[in-house]
């Protein structure tokens, strides 16, 4: 005999398939006054999965088929698949899986009233917009220009938040993008389609400082087709270059020259702004190669341009935002190509300029003095400046940091055994 389920079976089931139904009317209501698609939360569900959930998943195509099964109320969500649904739509699994909330139960059909349909909307988050099927008439050109005066204050929060705090909100814009691409008419559309590019491409920077690597590389790829889509050889060159971005942090050196490269097929045509991005990517493929000759006439003609770039293109303004930039590009090759004695001489000369509100990115470029200090016999001041960058990593939690960090014993290998090789175990080992 069988216990642990009380009532006669087909009660049982017919509880079971209210309460689905339920819960499925709630799950549909939430994910339309997000303004996404069934395709649009499968998405969702494969880039916001922890990496061993996302392993498991089956083809998105069958991650739809299972979200409408969800919604029809034919079966309800497991712990796996309620954890993807309030990260997709950015609502708490009690609200969405609650068994005693009855605001959607008064019909069965799935009509939800419309003040609770806004409600949900609004538990969503102030970031989620809702086009989609809740948008009417033709995409407003205004909405272009409300993306591109956002842009420059996420690329000063990134600075000083770090990307932890800032995916969410730069996901959810960019997502937004995509839906009012598909719903827009041209010129509107080629608006949104710029846009798109710069906001994909800060977004796979995002997740690239953030060490995710396979996010950011999704994004990289979007921000490619978006520019591909638009056709302006400024979007798809400067969308190659931030694919020469991501192989840097796969220590690529062929794949970086190659894509850099490419962006700049057209050269004649391209704006200082996208040349330099793609000169600056050259020289750290070169610097992964080793070739120290060739890093230095390419930054060269980078540095012959970088005061030409103007403010014509809202996105890609490092070099005109980072004090020291082009000097900054050149330690960091030097570095990478083993001339740590004159990149320590220029970590040196550039790292007294840094302002105070870049600390993570001074952070960063403190790692990378102390290892071509380290490389150089000079442990003292690697320590003491590695010790520093490691406070900084530990207040703004930036992976990159961490990562640059976790390589410097292989540049102290001379000195590993001594007491300041120790030191330096130490404070490796606090952040990593």
């Amino acid at each position: 005999m069988r216990h642990g389920i009380r009532g006669h079976p087909a009660e049982v089931r017919r509880n079971m398939s209210s309460e689905n139904t339920v819960i499925g009317v709630r799950l549909r209501a939430a994910r339309k006054a997000a303004g996404l698609t069934v395709a649009d939360v499968a998405e969702r569900w494969r880039d916001l999965a922890p990496e061993p959930v996302r392993r498991r998943l089956p083809t998105l195509h069958d991650l739809e088929r299972t979200i409408r099964g969800h919604e029809a109320g034919e079966h309800k969500p497991g712990p796996r698949y309620r954890i993807l649904w309030a990260r997709a739509l950015q609502i708490s699994e009690d609200e969405l899986f609650s068994e005693t909330d009855e605001r959607l139960a008064d019909d069965p059909h799935g009509r939800v009233r419309r003040p609770e349909v806004l409600e949900m909307g609004i538990a969503a988050g102030a970031a989620t917009i809702t086009p989609g099927s809740g948008h009417y008439g033709p995409v407003a050109p205004e909405l272009v220009g409300y993306f591109r005066q956002q842009l420059p204050g996420h690329y000063s929060a990134d600075i000083w938040l770090g990307p932890h705090m800032l995916i969410a909100t730069v996901d959810a814009q960019t997502r937004l993008l995509k839906q009012l691409v598909r719903a827009a008419d041209s010129p509107v559309r080629r608006g949104l389609l710029e846009m798109g590019v710069a906001y994909a491409a800060l977004l796979g920077w995002l997740y690239q400082d953030a060490a995710d690597l396979e996010r950011s590389a999704h994004w990289r790829t979007e921000a490619l087709d978006m520019a591909h889509r638009h056709g302006d050889p400024q979007l798809v060159s400067y969308a190659l270059a931030n694919k020469a971005m991501h192989a840097v942090d796969l220590h690529d050196g062929a794949a970086i020259v190659d894509y850099a490269q490419a962006a700049l097929a057209d050269e004649r045509h391209l704006s200082p702004k996208v040349r330099v991005l793609a000169l600056v990517h050259i020289a750290h493929g070169y610097g992964f190669l080793g070739d120290r000759t060739a890093i230095d006439r390419t930054l060269d003609d980078a540095q012959a341009l970088v005061e030409q770039v103007d403010g014509e293109y809202p996105w890609g303004n490092a070099c005109r935002r980072t004090p020291r930039y082009m000097d900054i590009q050149r330690a960091t090759a030097y570095g990478r190509a083993g001339a740590h004695d004159d990149a320590a001489r220029l970590w040196d000369e550039i790292l007294g300029d840094q302002p105070d509100d870049h600390r993570r990115d001074t952070g960063v470029f403190r790692a990378r003095q102390a290892a071509a200090l380290a490389a150089t016999d000079q442990p003292e001041r690697a320590v003491a400046i590695a010790a520093g960058a490691a406070t900084v990593c530990t207040e703004t939690g930036s992976e990159r940091l961490r990562a640059e960090l976790a390589a410097l014993p292989a540049h102290a290998s001379a000195w590993a055994h001594s007491p300041r090789g120790r030191d330096l175990t130490e404070i490796i080992a606090s952040v990593t």
